[in-house]
C-alpha cells in the first residue's frame, strides 16, 4: 500500500487542518510585521516631536515601514488564520530580509541584531517550505506534492 503522506498532514495539523509549520511561520511573520509597525509609530512620534533633522525623510521612512510592515503583519495573521494568500507575501518578505540580515552582520556592525533577524528569517523560510506546509498549499489544487504526476 502506498502512503501518500496524508496521515502526516493530519498529525502535523493544528486547529482547522492548518499545519503547525504554517502557524509557526505565521507567528514569526506577524512578529516581523508588528516590529515594522512599531518602528512606524516611533518614526512618526520622533517627527512630530522634532527629533529628526529632516521631518520629510522621517515621515517617508515611516510610510515605507507602515505600508510594508502592515502587509507583512497581515500576511502573518493570514497564515495564523489559515489563509493561503499570506504565504506568498511571507516568502517574499523573508527573501528581502536576507540581505538586511547580512548587512546587519557585516557593514552595520550590529551582529546581535543581525543574528537575531537571521534566526527568525531562516526559521520562517524553513517553516514555510516544510513538507506539511507544501502539502497544505497543494491541497487547494488537488495535488499531492509527494507523488509525481504521470504523463
Amino acid at each position: 500500500m502506498v502512503d501518500s503522506g496524508k496521515d502526516e498532514v493530519e498529525n502535523s495539523a493544528g486547529t482547522g487542518g492548518v499545519p503547525v509549520t504554517v502557524r509557526g511561520a505565521g507567528g514569526l511573520v506577524a512578529l516581523e510585521g508588528a516590529v515594522a509597525v512599531v518602528v512606524t509609530i516611533v518614526l512618526i512620534v520622533r517627527g512630530l516631536l522634532g527629533h529628526d533633522q529632516s521631518a520629510a525623510s522621517g515621515y517617508g521612512t515611516a510610510a515605507w515601514f507602515g505600508i510594508l510592515g502592515g502587509a507583512v503583519l497581515a500576511a502573518g495573521i493570514g497564515l495564523l488564520l489559515g489563509h493561503r494568500w499570506g504565504r506568498a507575501i511571507a516568502v517574499i518578505a523573508q527573501v528581502l530580509l536576507l540581505p538586511v540580515t547580512w548587512s546587519l552582520l557585516t557593514d552595520s556592525h550590529q551582529p546581535v541584531l543581525g543574528a537575531l533577524l537571521g534566526v527568525v528569517v531562516i526559521a520562517a523560510l524553513v517553516l514555510l517550505f516544510a513538507p506539511p506546509s507544501n502539502r497544505w498549499m497543494a491541497e487547494v489544487y488537488g495535488l499531492d506534492p509527494d507523488v509525481p504526476e504521470s504523463k
